[in-house]
């Protein structure tokens, strides 16, 4: 099924092609198909939403549906809206992503909230973010966070190479720190913060029951899936050295999710050293972050 293309001799305006490529895009089953025309049809015209409704009997020209339909027919195979753009925003970041970072979600940005409140009354506070990466909690925090120096580490150099570049085009590269190495081995020996964060992969590969189709497919597995069987694999490699790597009242921070929420908190509480873990909700309700403080 290609994408659509109007009849010959047929009115080609942005208000048409953005109808028929909702409507395709609808049958084809994709998920929310006003917003991806809306958002792709922006990208080939070079305007936001607002523009595209206050200019909607401008005529397209042929390079313009060509490009249309290219992105349209790559969204109709299921490749992720965010990959067809470059960019995806978080809080007030522009970030570049693609196939070797996950595209940060609004449950992320929920995390950076949850970072910040225990970051209260902390002058220049230490942050570290362990499996950085694009970067988005990094480059969040240090931007929200003027006086912070922040550390992020991921085992991704392709990873590491974005989250580089989102932090140059926010303005944070001279306070971001990138290392490379799997979790605690990208971190000198000795190091101590005020914060570590983390949104460590926690999909079971053997039971990825809720994960969407085009997740599994275009999305990064070193950055999804746990060891088999063991939704809380990797908050054991992190849990093994929080005692020691934060300072006294510091507080580690994670995301969950998807199976993986009570293991995750237990593996903390068990395992951690740490004092006050918690596991809270996200703002849908569902478990979602591990919170947990050094004495």
């Amino acid at each position: 099924m290609s994408a659509p293309s109007p009849a010959e001799g047929a009115q080609h305006t942005v208000l048409s092609v953005l109808r028929a490529s909702e409507g395709w895009l609808e049958k084809r089953g994709v998920e929310a198909p006003k917003r991806s025309a809306e958002l792709l049809l922006g990208k080939v015209l070079g305007l936001d939403r607002l523009q595209l409704y206050l200019e909607h009997d401008r005529p397209l020209e042929e390079p313009e549906r060509a490009a249309m339909r290219g992105l349209l027919q790559r969204r109709g195979d299921g490749e992720p809206v965010a990959h067809l753009l470059g960019t995806w925003g978080f809080r007030a970041l522009e970030l570049e992503v693609g196939p070797s970072v996950l595209i940060p979600r609004p449950e992320t940005e929920e995390l950076v909230d949850v970072a910040l409140a225990r970051l209260a009354g902390r002058a220049s506070p230490s942050i570290l973010d362990l499996g950085t990466g694009s970067g988005a909690l990094a480059i969040a925090l240090a931007s929200e966070v003027p006086d912070a120096q922040v550390t992020a580490v991921d085992v991704s150099q392709n990873a590491l190479a974005v989250a580089r570049s989102n932090a140059a085009g926010n303005g944070v590269a001279d306070r971001v720190t990138f290392a490379h190495g799997s979790w605690w081995q990208g971190v000198s020996s000795g190091r101590q913060f005020d914060l570590v964060v983390s949104n460590p992969p926690y999909i079971d590969p053997d039971a990825p029951e809720g994960l969407a189709d085009d997740v599994k497919a275009f999305e990064p597995p070193l950055a999804l899936y746990s060891a088999p069987g063991d939704p809380a694999s990797c908050y054991r490699e992190i849990a093994a050295q929080l005692a020691q790597r934060l300072l006294s009242g510091g507080w580690f921070v994670a995301e969950t999710g998807l199976g993986a929420a009570a293991p995750a908190r237990d593996v903390v509480a068990e395992e951690s050293g740490l004092q006050h873990v918690e596991l809270l909700q996200d703002a849908s309700g569902k478990d979602r972050f591990v919170v947990a403080q050094r004495a």
